[in-house]
């Protein structure tokens, strides 16, 4: 037996409320909201989130069962360099592990998670799709897409990174090629063709991909308990939904009012959600329409009963900030240029460096005198305690939480979301550091909150991204 082994999705803390938009430019938008990804983030940084909410339920023993990570995403944060080794090394993945990139196509989310699940012998497969959608002021990608990312861990039962909680059943797919949606490279638009003459491709490529599903699971329609239906086009997702023969209230949220379409990862994220909700024996369908049609069947086990996912896709909904400012949205999207800082630009980050430092940058693992018990972050040669020399053994602090010491508002330093806040942290067990803070603004911050670590893009210079940490508050979550 084959199927998901654990999963996660990463909702992005800002949300822009649709109506926003209408007020700044008079043109009706819709209601509710989509979600945003900081300044700070990108396809990659949302990618490796979700891989850790991923892994974070399986423990340590995760890592290491791991044999293939594939990262799919229409928008990468680099072209020729691969995006997925960044996530591998954040996720400290052993180097034995494959680190592959499926881009350029929305498809290729689900692509790859088809792949991963079909594959007899391809061993333990971390999934990650991730996406930014974007477009022009006043366009349907702008209000009604949305950013996110999700990871699905493929294996077989018995592994060592713990139970399938949903099995795979089989699947189907149909492809053919017609022009639909389409973005050159570079072109931060992405250009449509009229609806009704994507409408007349999907649906019988849609109906063909769900009997041939069917009848590769051997069940009827009326066998199936909850259904996923998304795509890149939203009239041709409405009139499918209503071909399949299945009840209305199996259908799942598609989540258009809270998080919006978030393209390559939508798929993933739907799932997950449905996960998140799914009683043993219960059949999930997943169909994803993009350049044709894809439907994946799953049974969830009696694993799933006392599965505690990391964080709910309902709990990040629920604790998002929904008061993003327009004009602060164009900002982040690179739309509204404003003022560069007085001062020269940063310095590219140097390769070398990076590489000598993989583990404390990408991994953020610090050290830990073995005599004195003192964590130095960064890692040290000489303790802090005693003065011990070379007697240190590595400590991985990306999942260990921590509390602010001391903090400050710096209104002078340039950022694309002013002003900057930065702290002092305390972790919990030891170690202790200066640390900018994210997702959050300097009124709701205190001395004595927690914070947890998270992956972001500090700067890019010479094309070049300087990813590093920083902190965010923790937040509780509902379910």
């Amino acid at each position: 037996m084959r199927g998901v082994i654990s999963y996660g999705a990463y909702i992005p803390y800002h949300r822009l409320q649709r109506s926003a938009i209408s007020a700044a430019m008079g043109s009706p938008m819709g209601a509710g909201t989509r979600s945003v990804a900081s300044y700070d983030e990108d396809t990659t940084t949302m990618g490796l989130e979700a891989g850790r909410l991923a892994l974070r339920p399986l423990g340590e023993a995760a890592t290491s069962a791991i044999d293939n990570l594939w990262f799919a995403t229409a928008d990468p944060a680099y072209l020729e360099k691969t995006n997925a080794t960044a996530i591998a090394a954040a996720l400290r993945l052993d180097t034995d592990v494959a680190a592959f990139d499926f881009g350029g196509a929305a498809r290729s989310g689900v692509g790859a998670l088809k792949s991963a699940l079909a594959g007899t012998g391809a061993g333990t497969t971390l999934v990650v799709s991730s996406d930014i959608r974007t477009g022009l002021p006043t366009s349907a990608d702008e209000s009604q897409g949305g950013d996110g990312a999700a990871a699905i861990l493929v294996g077989d039962e018995g592994n060592a990174a713990g139970p399938v909680l949903a099995a795979y059943l089989g699947g189907a797919s149909a492809s053919h090629e017609f022009l639909d949606r389409w973005r050159l490279p570079g072109d931060p638009r992405t250009k449509a063709w009229e609806e009704r003459f994507g409408e007349l491709q999907y649906l019988p490529l849609g109906e063909q991909a769900w009997t041939g599903a069917l009848k590769s699971a051997e069940l009827s329609a009326d066998q199936v308990d909850r259904v996923i239906v998304t795509g890149v086009l939203p009239r041709s997702v409405r009139g499918l939904s209503g071909r399949l023969g299945v009840a209305r209230e199996a259908f799942v949220d598609d989540l258009a009012r809270t998080v919006g379409n978030t393209g390559t990862a939508h798929a993933g994220v739907l799932l997950a959600s449905a996960l998140d909700r799914a009683k043993p024996g219960q059949v999930i369908a997943l169909v994803m329409l993009s350049d044709g049609a894809d439907v994946l069947l799953f049974r969830a086990t009696d694993a799933i009963a006392g599965f505690q996912p990391s964080r709910s896709v309902a709990g990040q909904i629920a604790t998002g900030n929904d008061d993003l400012a327009y004009n602060k949205f164009l900002a982040f999207r690179g739309v509204l240029t404003t003022e560069p800082p007085r001062r020269p630009e940063p310095d590219r980050v140097s390769g070398s460096a990076a590489g000598r430092n993989r583990d404390w940058k990408f991994g953020f693992v610090g050290a830990r005198d073995r005599s004195s018990g003192a964590v130095h972050l960064p890692p040290a040669r000489v303790s802090m305690k005693g003065g011990a020399v070379d007697d240190m053994e590595p400590v991985p602090m990306a999942d260990v939480p921590a509390t602010v010491v001391t903090f400050t508002v710096d209104r002078v330093s340039y950022s694309p979301s002013p002003p900057i806040v930065a702290a002092v942290i305390d972790f919990d067990g030891g170690g202790r550091m200066p640390v900018e803070l994210t997702d959050c603004t300097a009124d709701e911050l205190h001395i004595g909150d927690r914070v947890e670590m998270t992956f972001r893009r500090l700067f890019t210079s010479d094309g070049i991204h300087d990813y590093f940490w920083k902190a965010r508050p923790v937040r509780t979550e509902g379910v």
